[in-house]
This record gives C-alpha cells, structure tokens and sequence, in this order.
C-alpha cells in the first residue's frame, strides 16, 4: 500500500487544525471568561489601529513627495513663482506647510515671523492627526498585562475558593486545573501587550520621522539664500582648484 505524500500529509493537518479552531476559540472563551473576552477585543481595537496608521502614514510619506523636491529646487534657483506653482495643488501634509511658506515669503507686507508662527500652527495640527490614536494604542499595550494578571488574580482566588469547599477531600487535579486556567489569561495578556507595544514604537518612530521632514522641508525656504551662497562659493572653490591644476 502507497505511503500517505507529504504534501497530502500537510493538507490533511492544516484540514484538521481549521476543523478545531472555533472549538479551541471557544473553550477559549469559555476557561479565560469575561477578562479574555475583553483582552480580544482590546487586540481586535489595535490591529485596527495599527492598520489604519500604518497606511495613513504610507499614503503621506509617499504623497506629492516629487513636487516637493522640484518646488526646493526651483526655489532654490531663486524661480519664486515656479515653485509654488509646482506645489499649488497641495491640500495636506508636508506640501500644504511647503507652500504656506513660500506663499508667505512673496507676500508683501508680511514679516517672516508671522510665517513661522502660522507654520508652526498649522504643522502642530498636522502633528495631533499624524499621531492620532498612538496614545490608544499605547494604552491597550500597558493595560493588557495587567488585565490579563487581575485575571489570573480572579482565577486564583476561585481555585482556592473551591478547595475549600472540596474540605478534606481535595483533588490535586482540580487544584491544578484551577490554576492553569488562572495563568491562562496572564498569557493572553501578554499575547496582546507585547506586539502592540512594538507597533506602537514603530509607529512612534514613523511620526518622529515626519516631524523632522517637515522641520527640514520648511526650513529650507528661510535659508535658502544660504544654500545659494554655499553653492556659489563651492563652485568659486572648484575653478580655482581647476586653474591652479591647470598652471601647474
């Protein structure tokens, strides 16, 4: 008789493991009790925040990122009103900052900082959306050890509770039994704390990222007469270096 492929193997253990898995979802449930079900839900809250965060962030990092660029350059160039063409039609994000900026250098009448105080509102704004929900998941990632050990407190406190009932007569099954369904919700706990609390450093890490562009973008329109005036003095520095080459 032909020997089962390992292939067939796999299919039919992965078969089997899909069969059991509401059965073991729900004596989940059924031993962790109410602190397990809210433990789900908390994990359930912030994977959607981890999600929802994660492409928002996507989106901006990636958005009108190439108009940006050309908008520095040109103005760098001294090309005022080309660069802000070039970044006109920015609603948010980094572009909109870009061309609040430039928009406030060319008009008349308007001081520097007076600029710089509308960017700096505008980007603290832009920094409460950008990091929005952070503090919820920082939250789920810090409560959810605790839960999960009150849980565990809770499942303790039952298991004893019903030794002594048991009076001389205790079995050391139900005893353990009891208690490893206490532990039960301090891992679930930690199941749900320690993978949020490295998404929310990661996304943590994201938003620094952002606020730094946005410091580095704004902050090129002001200098960049200084930009210029390196760039002409590197330049100065290269012909010399080429006619003393050239010389000797």
């Amino acid at each position: 008789m032909d020997s089962e492929s390992p292939t067939s193997a796999q299919h039919s253990l992965l078969t089997t493991m899909l069969q059991h898995l509401p059965d073991s979802f729900a004596q989940l449930l059924a031993l962790g009790g109410t602190v397990t079900l809210i433990l789900i839900a908390m994990s359930m809250v912030a994977l959607t925040i981890v999600i929802v965060k994660s492409i928002q962030m996507y989106a901006e990092r990636s958005r009108n990122s190439s108009a940006i660029d050309r908008a520095l350059l040109l103005w760098r160039q001294d090309d005022r009103t080309g660069a802000i063409a070039s970044i006109s039609h920015a609603q948010s994000g980094v572009g909109r900052l870009l061309k609040v900026a430039m928009q406030g250098c060319e008009s008349p009448g308007v001081s520097e900082a007076h600029v710089k105080e509308e960017i700096q509102r505008l980007a603290s704004g832009d920094m409460e959306n950008y990091r929005s929900h952070l503090r919820s998941l920082e939250f789920i990632g810090t409560v959810s050890p605790l839960l999960g050990l009150f849980g565990t407190v809770l499942g303790m406190i039952e298991a004893f509770r019903q030794m002594e009932q048991a009076g001389s007569q205790v079995d050391p099954s139900v005893l353990s039994g009891g208690i490893w369904q206490a532990l039960l919700t301090t891992g679930v706990g930690l199941a749900v704390a320690i993978p949020t609390m490295l998404a929310h450093q990661w996304l943590d890490r994201r938003a620094e990222r952002h606020a730094h562009r946005i410091e580095d973008t704004v902050t090129r329109v002001f200098t960049a007469h200084v930009q210029q005036g390196n760039k002409a003095n590197t330049d100065d520095l290269s012909l010399t270096t080429r006619r003393s080459h050239a010389a000797g």
